[in-house]
Order: structure tokens, then C-alpha cells, then sequence
């Protein structure tokens, strides 16, 4: 059963004609239009691209540095991350997907994500990520940043 991805409480009844979410009042609709992104269509490939896309492939060591060693987390555990089907079954939703882009093309990504933040679905989706590589899986995202 599917729920109002504004706020989570509802049987969704609408989809948003930009982005697809569903919602399920006028409401939630108000609420969701001040932050909708609509999905966009991916920019063909260029040649220069399809190079950089061919080189080896980028590992996490590669993503990290040495002072960011006390963040690291096994590379078992992020493989899991790949096998949820949880995790699968919320990146279908398109609203997420474009959270996710522009949190990543974002030119101050802490001020992309605190934004993010204040989206239920996001919270749901990082929560996801959190409980399956952290042990204790007691940690929860909306206690990790200072909102």
C-alpha cells in the first residue's frame, strides 16, 4: 500500500504532473509544489563523457581521506546497501531521485542536504541507509544533523 510521500500519513490519490510523486490532498500538493524538482530528462552522452566513463572504476577509498577514516564503513556493509529491498523499492520514487541529483550537483552539498532534510521521504530513505550499515542500527538521520 502506498502512502502520501508529503506526509506519509495518507493513501496517496494524486501524482504531481512535474516531478510524479503522489499525494493525497490539496494540502500536501501546497506543501510539495514550493520544493518540487521536476524530473528532468538525462543530457545525451557526448564522446568526451563516454571517455571519462570508461576509465577504471572509482573505488570508496577513492571518495575518502585520511581524516575521514573514523567515518568509514566497511565495504561488506556498503555492499548491502545494494542488496535491500527496501532501498530498492524507495528509489523507484522519481521526487527521491531528483533529491539524490541535486543533492550531488550541488555547489554546497551541507546546504544541499539540510534542505533535504525537511523532505519525510529523504529522512525515510537515509534512516534506510543507516540501519543497514550501522551495527546498533539505532542511529537515526534526523539525530545525526542539527536541523
Amino acid at each position: 500500500m502506498q502512502i502520501c510521500s508529503v506526509c506519509s500519513e495518507q493513501t496517496p490519490k494524486y501524482r504531481c504532473p512535474a516531478c510524479k510523486i503522489r499525494y493525497c490532498s490539496l494540502d500536501c500538493y501546497k506543501r510539495h509544489k514550493d520544493t518540487c524538482l521536476p524530473a528532468e530528462k538525462p543530457a545525451p552522452v557526448t564522446p568526451e563523457a563516454k571517455a571519462v566513463l570508461n576509465t577504471e572504476p572509482w573505488t570508496v577509498e577513492d571518495l575518502l581521506h585520511e581524516d575521514d577514516i573514523i567515518d568509514k564503513v566497511p565495504l561488506q556493509r556498503l555492499q548491502q546497501l545494494g542488496q535491500s529491498k527496501e532501498l530498492r523499492d524507495l528509489l523507484c520514487n522519481p521526487h527521491l531521485r531528483q533529491l539524490l541529483r541535486s543533492i550531488d550537483s550541488a555547489d554546497s552539498k551541507p546546504d544541499a542536504m539540510k534542505a533535504a532534510m525537511q523532505e519525510p521521504l529523504f529522512v525515510e530513505f537515509s534512516d534506510q541507509c543507516l540501519k543497514i550499515v550501522d551495527d546498533e542500527a539505532s542511529v537515526s538521520c534526523s539525530d545525526t544533523f542539527d536541523l
